[in-house]
Protein backbone atom coordinates (compact mmCIF):
# COMPACT_ATOMS: atom_id res chain seq x y z
CA UNK A 1 0.00 0.00 0.00
CA UNK A 2 3.17 2.35 0.64
CA UNK A 3 4.79 1.63 -2.59
CA UNK A 4 1.04 2.70 -4.80
CA UNK A 5 1.20 5.48 -3.02
CA UNK A 6 5.01 6.75 -3.41
CA UNK A 7 4.39 5.78 -7.37
CA UNK A 8 1.14 7.96 -7.63
CA UNK A 9 3.11 11.25 -5.69
CA UNK A 10 5.59 10.87 -8.61
CA UNK A 11 3.29 11.38 -11.33
CA UNK A 12 2.74 15.16 -10.86
CA UNK A 13 6.07 15.94 -10.37
CA UNK A 14 7.03 14.25 -13.53
CA UNK A 15 4.03 16.26 -15.37
CA UNK A 16 5.70 19.50 -13.45
CA UNK A 17 9.48 18.27 -14.94
CA UNK A 18 7.91 17.77 -18.97
CA UNK A 19 5.52 20.84 -18.46
CA UNK A 20 8.67 22.80 -17.05
CA UNK A 21 10.81 21.71 -20.42
CA UNK A 22 8.09 22.67 -22.78
CA UNK A 23 8.01 26.21 -21.63
CA UNK A 24 11.19 26.65 -23.49
CA UNK A 25 10.15 25.94 -26.72
CA UNK A 26 11.62 23.51 -29.45
CA UNK A 27 15.35 22.67 -29.07
CA UNK A 28 17.79 24.97 -31.30
CA UNK A 29 18.89 23.35 -34.42
CA UNK A 30 22.72 24.30 -35.51
CA UNK A 31 21.16 26.25 -38.55
CA UNK A 32 20.07 28.83 -35.87
CA UNK A 33 23.25 29.20 -33.97
CA UNK A 34 25.40 32.10 -34.66
CA UNK A 35 27.91 32.05 -37.80
CA UNK A 36 31.10 30.91 -37.27
CA UNK A 37 33.41 33.68 -38.16
CA UNK A 38 36.48 31.47 -40.79
CA UNK A 39 39.05 31.98 -43.39
CA UNK A 40 38.55 31.00 -47.07
CA UNK A 41 40.26 30.59 -50.03
CA UNK A 42 39.66 29.99 -53.90
CA UNK A 43 40.67 26.86 -55.55
CA UNK A 44 43.32 28.19 -57.49
CA UNK A 45 44.81 26.22 -61.12
CA UNK A 46 48.37 26.19 -62.27
CA UNK A 47 51.05 24.73 -63.79
CA UNK A 48 53.06 22.30 -61.04
CA UNK A 49 56.38 20.46 -61.17
CA UNK A 50 58.14 17.39 -60.10
CA UNK A 51 60.69 18.63 -58.29
CA UNK A 52 63.65 16.88 -56.25
CA UNK A 53 64.92 19.89 -53.35
CA UNK A 54 68.24 19.31 -52.20
CA UNK A 55 70.72 22.09 -49.91
CA UNK A 56 73.17 23.74 -52.73
CA UNK A 57 76.11 25.92 -52.08
CA UNK A 58 77.11 28.73 -54.90
CA UNK A 59 80.23 28.56 -56.61
CA UNK A 60 82.33 30.91 -58.82
CA UNK A 61 82.28 30.11 -62.57
CA UNK A 62 86.01 30.37 -62.41
CA UNK A 63 88.58 31.56 -59.71
CA UNK A 64 92.05 32.54 -60.58
CA UNK A 65 95.03 33.41 -58.11
CA UNK A 66 96.58 36.48 -59.69
CA UNK A 67 100.36 35.98 -58.66
CA UNK A 68 103.36 37.85 -59.89
CA UNK A 69 105.66 35.86 -62.84
CA UNK A 70 108.55 38.25 -61.60
CA UNK A 71 110.80 39.64 -58.64
CA UNK A 72 110.00 43.19 -58.27
CA UNK A 73 108.37 45.36 -56.23
CA UNK A 74 104.77 46.54 -56.13
CA UNK A 75 104.95 50.37 -57.63
CA UNK A 76 101.28 51.05 -57.74
CA UNK A 77 97.42 48.83 -56.69
CA UNK A 78 95.05 50.13 -59.53
CA UNK A 79 92.50 48.67 -58.09
CA UNK A 80 90.19 48.37 -55.00
CA UNK A 81 89.72 45.01 -53.28
CA UNK A 82 86.04 44.11 -53.40
CA UNK A 83 85.71 45.89 -56.99
CA UNK A 84 84.52 44.41 -60.42
CA UNK A 85 86.96 44.14 -62.90
CA UNK A 86 86.81 43.33 -66.64
CA UNK A 87 89.60 40.78 -68.43
CA UNK A 88 92.72 42.95 -69.39
CA UNK A 89 92.32 45.88 -66.72
CA UNK A 90 95.58 47.40 -64.84
CA UNK A 91 95.25 45.31 -61.22
CA UNK A 92 99.08 46.49 -60.52
CA UNK A 93 102.59 48.02 -61.24
CA UNK A 94 106.03 46.08 -60.58
CA UNK A 95 108.95 48.29 -60.79
CA UNK A 96 109.59 48.18 -64.48
CA UNK A 97 113.19 49.85 -64.73
CA UNK A 98 115.20 46.35 -64.22
CA UNK A 99 113.44 45.25 -67.01
CA UNK A 100 113.99 47.99 -69.15
CA UNK A 101 117.32 48.51 -69.01
CA UNK A 102 117.83 44.45 -69.52
CA UNK A 103 115.58 44.98 -72.46
CA UNK A 104 118.35 47.70 -73.60
CA UNK A 105 121.24 45.35 -73.13
CA UNK A 106 119.75 42.71 -75.13
CA UNK A 107 119.08 44.57 -77.87
CA UNK A 108 122.29 46.08 -77.77
CA UNK A 109 123.78 42.59 -77.93
CA UNK A 110 121.75 41.34 -81.11
CA UNK A 111 122.97 44.59 -83.17
CA UNK A 112 126.40 43.71 -82.38
CA UNK A 113 126.18 40.09 -83.38
CA UNK A 114 123.89 41.27 -86.35
CA UNK A 115 126.83 43.59 -87.28
CA UNK A 116 129.55 41.06 -86.65
CA UNK A 117 126.75 38.21 -88.32
CA UNK A 118 127.16 40.12 -91.77
CA UNK A 119 130.69 41.06 -91.87
CA UNK A 120 131.30 37.28 -91.32
CA UNK A 121 128.54 36.77 -93.95
CA UNK A 122 130.55 38.92 -96.47
CA UNK A 123 133.57 37.48 -96.10
CA UNK A 124 131.81 33.67 -96.45
CA UNK A 125 130.89 34.93 -99.86
CA UNK A 126 134.26 36.30 -100.88
CA UNK A 127 136.27 32.87 -99.61
CA UNK A 128 133.27 31.01 -101.63
CA UNK A 129 134.03 32.92 -104.70
CA UNK A 130 138.30 32.66 -104.47
CA UNK A 131 138.00 28.77 -104.00
CA UNK A 132 135.72 28.37 -107.03
CA UNK A 133 138.29 30.51 -108.78
CA UNK A 134 141.45 28.11 -107.50
CA UNK A 135 142.62 30.98 -106.01
CA UNK A 136 141.40 30.87 -101.87
CA UNK A 137 142.33 27.24 -99.74
CA UNK A 138 139.40 25.39 -98.61
CA UNK A 139 141.13 25.91 -94.60
CA UNK A 140 140.52 29.41 -95.26
CA UNK A 141 136.97 28.70 -96.43
CA UNK A 142 135.67 26.20 -94.13
CA UNK A 143 137.08 28.88 -90.96
CA UNK A 144 135.12 31.69 -92.37
CA UNK A 145 131.54 29.74 -92.75
CA UNK A 146 132.29 28.35 -89.28
CA UNK A 147 132.57 31.95 -88.09
CA UNK A 148 129.70 33.08 -89.60
CA UNK A 149 127.46 29.91 -88.67
CA UNK A 150 128.60 31.05 -84.80
CA UNK A 151 127.37 34.45 -85.38
CA UNK A 152 124.36 33.40 -86.89
CA UNK A 153 123.61 31.40 -83.68
CA UNK A 154 124.43 34.12 -81.52
CA UNK A 155 122.19 36.52 -83.32
CA UNK A 156 119.53 33.96 -82.91
CA UNK A 157 119.95 34.24 -79.28
CA UNK A 158 120.41 37.56 -78.58
CA UNK A 159 116.54 37.59 -80.73
CA UNK A 160 115.50 35.32 -78.02
CA UNK A 161 117.30 37.47 -75.01
CA UNK A 162 115.36 40.27 -76.62
CA UNK A 163 111.58 38.28 -76.51
CA UNK A 164 112.92 37.41 -73.22
CA UNK A 165 113.62 40.88 -71.65
CA UNK A 166 110.03 42.17 -73.64
CA UNK A 167 107.68 39.59 -71.98
CA UNK A 168 109.33 39.93 -68.88
CA UNK A 169 108.99 43.88 -68.91
CA UNK A 170 105.29 43.17 -69.73
CA UNK A 171 104.86 41.13 -67.10
CA UNK A 172 105.47 44.36 -64.62
CA UNK A 173 101.90 45.38 -65.68
CA UNK A 174 99.94 42.72 -63.77
CA UNK A 175 96.09 42.60 -65.28
CA UNK A 176 93.13 40.56 -64.75
CA UNK A 177 93.04 37.64 -66.73
CA UNK A 178 89.57 36.99 -66.06
CA UNK A 179 85.90 39.29 -65.76
CA UNK A 180 85.30 38.89 -62.10
CA UNK A 181 85.13 40.24 -58.36
CA UNK A 182 88.46 41.10 -56.55
CA UNK A 183 88.63 39.72 -53.06
CA UNK A 184 90.82 40.59 -50.14
CA UNK A 185 93.72 42.49 -51.30
CA UNK A 186 97.17 40.74 -49.73
CA UNK A 187 100.20 42.94 -50.82
CA UNK A 188 100.42 46.85 -51.28
CA UNK A 189 102.55 49.25 -52.40
CA UNK A 190 106.08 48.84 -51.53
CA UNK A 191 106.05 45.15 -50.99
CA UNK A 192 108.30 42.70 -53.34
CA UNK A 193 106.92 39.75 -55.07
CA UNK A 194 108.29 36.83 -56.25
CA UNK A 195 107.14 34.41 -58.63
CA UNK A 196 104.32 31.78 -57.78
CA UNK A 197 104.49 32.99 -54.33
CA UNK A 198 102.31 30.40 -51.90
CA UNK A 199 100.26 33.03 -51.20
CA UNK A 200 98.20 35.16 -54.11
CA UNK A 201 97.86 38.69 -54.64
CA UNK A 202 94.69 39.05 -54.83
CA UNK A 203 91.80 36.20 -55.55
CA UNK A 204 89.08 37.03 -58.41
CA UNK A 205 85.94 35.16 -58.63
CA UNK A 206 83.60 35.23 -61.84
CA UNK A 207 79.96 35.79 -60.51
CA UNK A 208 78.70 36.19 -64.26
CA UNK A 209 77.70 33.43 -64.39
CA UNK A 210 77.94 31.73 -61.58
CA UNK A 211 77.12 27.07 -60.34
CA UNK A 212 74.83 25.81 -58.13
CA UNK A 213 76.65 22.81 -56.14
CA UNK A 214 74.13 20.34 -54.90
CA UNK A 215 73.86 16.74 -54.20
CA UNK A 216 70.75 14.33 -54.66
CA UNK A 217 70.19 10.64 -53.55
CA UNK A 218 71.11 7.69 -55.91
CA UNK A 219 67.61 7.01 -55.85
CA UNK A 220 66.58 10.08 -57.59
CA UNK A 221 69.23 9.39 -60.24
CA UNK A 222 67.50 7.09 -62.70
CA UNK A 223 64.97 10.15 -63.09
CA UNK A 224 66.73 12.06 -63.41
CA UNK A 225 69.00 10.21 -66.30
CA UNK A 226 65.34 9.55 -68.06
CA UNK A 227 64.27 13.37 -68.07
CA UNK A 228 67.96 14.49 -69.07
CA UNK A 229 67.50 12.41 -72.06
CA UNK A 230 64.46 14.19 -73.22
CA UNK A 231 65.22 18.28 -72.53
CA UNK A 232 67.25 20.18 -70.32
CA UNK A 233 66.52 20.10 -66.83
CA UNK A 234 65.71 23.42 -65.00
CA UNK A 235 67.00 24.38 -61.29
CA UNK A 236 65.68 27.19 -59.44
CA UNK A 237 67.06 28.55 -56.15
CA UNK A 238 65.82 30.52 -53.23
CA UNK A 239 66.99 32.07 -50.48
CA UNK A 240 66.39 29.57 -47.04
CA UNK A 241 64.54 32.13 -45.48
CA UNK A 242 62.72 33.71 -49.21
CA UNK A 243 59.46 32.64 -50.62
CA UNK A 244 59.69 31.44 -54.42
CA UNK A 245 62.77 31.53 -56.63
CA UNK A 246 65.48 33.98 -56.87
CA UNK A 247 66.72 32.60 -60.39
CA UNK A 248 66.49 29.98 -62.71
CA UNK A 249 68.98 28.17 -64.27
CA UNK A 250 69.90 25.02 -66.23
CA UNK A 251 71.52 21.61 -65.09
CA UNK A 252 74.82 21.69 -66.87
CA UNK A 253 76.98 19.27 -65.00
CA UNK A 254 76.38 15.37 -63.27
CA UNK A 255 79.13 14.05 -61.83
CA UNK A 256 80.46 10.25 -63.09
CA UNK A 257 80.05 8.24 -59.74
CA UNK A 258 77.97 8.64 -56.72
CA UNK A 259 79.47 8.83 -53.71
CA UNK A 260 79.75 5.96 -51.73
CA UNK A 261 80.09 7.28 -48.18
CA UNK A 262 76.74 9.51 -48.71
CA UNK A 263 75.39 7.46 -50.94
CA UNK A 264 74.40 10.75 -53.05
CA UNK A 265 75.71 12.17 -56.62
CA UNK A 266 76.60 15.79 -57.08
CA UNK A 267 75.47 17.93 -59.73
CA UNK A 268 75.73 21.36 -61.17
CA UNK A 269 73.47 24.29 -61.99
CA UNK A 270 74.31 26.98 -64.08
CA UNK A 271 72.97 30.39 -63.73
CA UNK A 272 73.15 34.02 -65.15
CA UNK A 273 73.68 35.39 -62.19
CA UNK A 274 72.94 39.09 -64.15
CA UNK A 275 72.48 40.99 -60.90
CA UNK A 276 74.18 39.63 -58.56
CA UNK A 277 71.70 38.20 -56.20
CA UNK A 278 74.08 34.32 -55.65
CA UNK A 279 77.11 35.01 -54.03
CA UNK A 280 80.26 32.15 -53.81
CA UNK A 281 79.89 30.38 -50.76
CA UNK A 282 76.42 30.93 -49.78
CA UNK A 283 73.84 28.35 -49.11
CA UNK A 284 70.79 28.20 -50.93
CA UNK A 285 67.65 26.25 -51.89
CA UNK A 286 68.05 24.32 -55.10
CA UNK A 287 64.67 22.74 -56.87
CA UNK A 288 65.79 20.36 -59.43
CA UNK A 289 62.73 20.29 -62.16
CA UNK A 290 62.04 17.14 -64.19
CA UNK A 291 58.73 18.26 -65.72
CA UNK A 292 55.48 20.04 -65.74
CA UNK A 293 51.78 19.51 -65.02
CA UNK A 294 49.72 21.73 -66.91
CA UNK A 295 45.99 23.07 -65.13
CA UNK A 296 47.37 21.27 -61.31
CA UNK A 297 43.82 22.35 -58.83
CA UNK A 298 45.71 23.79 -55.88
CA UNK A 299 44.91 24.77 -52.27
CA UNK A 300 46.26 26.13 -49.37
CA UNK A 301 47.75 23.63 -47.63
CA UNK A 302 46.49 24.79 -44.15
CA UNK A 303 42.92 23.79 -45.70
CA UNK A 304 43.93 20.27 -46.03
CA UNK A 305 42.54 18.16 -42.85
CA UNK A 306 43.15 14.41 -41.94
CA UNK A 307 40.48 11.93 -40.87
CA UNK A 308 40.20 8.80 -40.51
CA UNK A 309 39.05 8.01 -43.76
CA UNK A 310 42.06 10.32 -45.04
CA UNK A 311 42.29 14.08 -46.55
CA UNK A 312 39.47 16.33 -46.77
CA UNK A 313 38.73 20.02 -46.82
CA UNK A 314 35.28 22.27 -45.82
CA UNK A 315 33.80 23.86 -49.08
CA UNK A 316 31.67 26.90 -48.86
CA UNK A 317 28.40 26.58 -50.48
CA UNK A 318 26.72 29.48 -52.26
CA UNK A 319 24.15 29.28 -49.18
CA UNK A 320 27.29 30.11 -46.87
CA UNK A 321 27.43 26.97 -45.00
CA UNK A 322 30.30 24.38 -45.38
CA UNK A 323 30.44 20.50 -46.05
CA UNK A 324 33.21 17.87 -46.06
CA UNK A 325 34.48 17.03 -49.44
CA UNK A 326 36.90 14.05 -49.35
CA UNK A 327 39.90 14.63 -51.40
CA UNK A 328 43.26 13.30 -53.05
CA UNK A 329 45.96 15.61 -52.21
CA UNK A 330 49.56 15.12 -54.52
CA UNK A 331 52.68 17.29 -54.03
CA UNK A 332 53.09 20.14 -51.91
CA UNK A 333 54.92 23.13 -53.15
CA UNK A 334 55.17 26.62 -51.79
CA UNK A 335 52.36 26.40 -48.85
CA UNK A 336 50.05 25.34 -51.32
CA UNK A 337 49.14 21.27 -52.24
CA UNK A 338 47.96 19.82 -55.56
CA UNK A 339 44.51 18.38 -55.03
CA UNK A 340 44.34 15.31 -57.86
CA UNK A 341 40.18 14.82 -57.27
CA UNK A 342 37.29 16.46 -55.40
CA UNK A 343 37.45 19.83 -55.86
CA UNK A 344 36.85 22.29 -59.09
CA UNK A 345 37.92 25.97 -60.29
CA UNK A 346 36.83 28.52 -58.60
CA UNK A 347 35.38 26.78 -55.82
CA UNK A 348 35.73 27.98 -51.67
CA UNK A 349 37.56 25.85 -49.14
CA UNK A 350 38.02 26.45 -45.75
CA UNK A 351 41.58 28.17 -44.56
CA UNK A 352 40.99 28.77 -40.60
CA UNK A 353 38.47 27.96 -38.19
CA UNK A 354 38.05 24.43 -39.28
CA UNK A 355 38.01 23.10 -35.27
CA UNK A 356 34.28 25.29 -34.85
CA UNK A 357 32.79 23.64 -37.91
CA UNK A 358 30.48 20.55 -38.79
CA UNK A 359 28.62 19.51 -41.92
CA UNK A 360 26.01 22.23 -42.27
CA UNK A 361 27.45 24.76 -40.15
CA UNK A 362 26.88 28.10 -40.92
CA UNK A 363 30.00 30.47 -41.77
CA UNK A 364 30.67 34.09 -42.39
CA UNK A 365 34.33 34.95 -43.99
CA UNK A 366 36.32 37.36 -41.98
CA UNK A 367 37.89 39.98 -44.03
CA UNK A 368 41.48 40.16 -45.30
CA UNK A 369 43.11 37.54 -47.03
CA UNK A 370 44.76 34.10 -46.10
CA UNK A 371 48.18 33.72 -46.87
CA UNK A 372 48.12 32.21 -50.24
CA UNK A 373 44.23 32.28 -51.04
CA UNK A 374 41.42 35.07 -52.03
CA UNK A 375 38.53 35.50 -48.82
CA UNK A 376 34.89 36.23 -49.85
CA UNK A 377 32.11 35.06 -50.27
CA UNK A 378 31.53 31.99 -52.92
CA UNK A 379 30.10 33.25 -56.39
Amino acid sequence: MKQRCAAIALVPTLALIAIAGCSHGPADTFGEREAVPILAARVAQKTVSDTIHAIGRVEAFSTVDVKAQINGQIMQVRFRQGQDVKQGDLLFTIDPRPFEAALHQAEANLAKDRAQYRQAAADEQRYSFLLKQGVGSRQQYDQVAATAASLKASMQADEAAVQTAKLNLEYTAIRAPIDGRTGDLLVHAGNLVKPDADTAMVVINQVHPVYVDFAIPEQKLPAVREFMAEHKLAVQVSLPEQQGPLESGELSFMDNSVDAKSGTINLKGQFANADGRLWPGEFVNANLILREHPGAILVPSQAVQTGQQGSFVFVVQPNMTVEIRPIVVGESIDNQTVVTSGLKLGETVVTDGQLRLIPGAKVTIKSGLTSSGENGAPS
